[in-house]
């Protein structure tokens, strides 16, 4: 019997140390997606370069997470809907257009940016006629490829001030079939606009520079304007 007493204790020891180094790893691959206070190195820098593209930021790009990285950080988070911790895991990562895997978010146009672009759609037209919601959607287009913009899709959304929706949280609604397709027919070409870089409610904007802008036209309730 002693063998096989020897035999379930070395199976024990075994299963042990393999469930250890599986919560290391899980461990090891957690840590690495999430940038906090004291954190060093390239991810860091992507951060910093995106929150001072969105004016969050106005510290030096240096890779070290310190006290202007994290009160950036915070400031990003509390504007945006986002869960106001100081860290950057993947949903504010996402906010920011990068992911922390090693590469920041192309300019070129992928599935996240479409899916980004809905939820703008969404929060900013959704009560709005379907060619309306597609307008909204090709104004982003067109400060991107504006050099008075950022350059993507994510920077012009998420460009501090640029967006009602992105201040009051309504960025984060789940996006409407309708919204998601106006996204997309916008990527594919599709501007009602004329080229328009603005637009809005003339019943309830409170800004007197966007009365100066040239309006294009008038769709539901906006005035687009360049």
């Amino acid at each position: 019997m002693q063998p096989k007493h020897r035999k379930i204790e070395r199976a024990m020891q075994f299963l042990t140390v393999a469930l250890c180094l599986a919560v290391l790893v899980t461990t090891t691959t957690a840590d690495a997606v999430t940038l906090a206070w004291g954190s060093r190195g390239e991810e860091v820098r992507k951060v910093q370069q995106k929150l001072k593209q969105y004016g969050y930021y106005s510290g030096a790009v240096d890779g070290i997470f310190g006290k202007g990285t994290y009160d950036a950080v915070v400031w990003f988070q509390r504007k945006n809907g986002l869960k106001v911790d100081g860290v950057v895991g993947s949903a504010t990562a996402a906010g920011l257009g990068i992911t922390l895997t090693g590469s920041v978010a192309a300019s070129s146009v992928n599935e996240n940016d479409s899916y980004l672009l809905g939820r703008l759609v969404h929060g900013e037209a959704r009560g709005e006629p379907y060619v309306g919601r597609v307008a909204v959607a090709a104004v982003v287009l067109n400060r991107v490829k504006s050099s008075l913009f950022p350059n993507t899709i994510s920077g012009v959304i998420y460009q501090s001030g640029a967006f009602d929706a992105v201040r009051d949280g309504q960025i984060w609604l789940t996006p409407d079939a309708d919204s998601l397709r106006a996204a997309k027919d916008a990527l594919n070409g599709w501007d009602p606009t004329g080229g328009s870089l603005y637009y809005y409610n003339p019943f309830t904007a409170t800004n007197s520079w966007i009365w100066t802008r040239r309006i294009m036209l008038s769709i539901g309730k906006h005035n687009f304007a360049i």
